[in-house]
């Protein structure tokens, strides 16, 4: 019978290839921080991205409905056109 299974050992796995972060600037201290925790990803157990992802989610939509950290009430969009 053909074993169905994969070994065990992790050296026997291919590591995948995981985007590099690239080098935008970000200026919102909220958004820098919910991503700071993106490159624990790749050396966490598969099994915790889940919640790692929800967490992350949660405090980016947390930030897009905050105030913007300068109190900018001028009503323009962050990408340069009007609100």
């Amino acid at each position: 019978m053909t074993e169905l299974t994969e070994p065990d050992d992790a050296t026997a796995q291919p590591a995948p290839e995981w985007p590099q972060p690239g080098a935008q600037v970000i200026t919102d201290p909220q958004v820098a921080q919910a991503l700071a925790t993106l490159p624990d990803i790749p050396g966490l157990p598969a099994a915790d991205h889940e919640s790692v992802y929800n967490g992350l989610h949660d405090e980016l939509l947390a930030a897009l409905n905050s105030d913007p950290p300068d109190g900018d009430p001028s009503g323009t969009n962050p990408v340069g056109g009007a609100a």
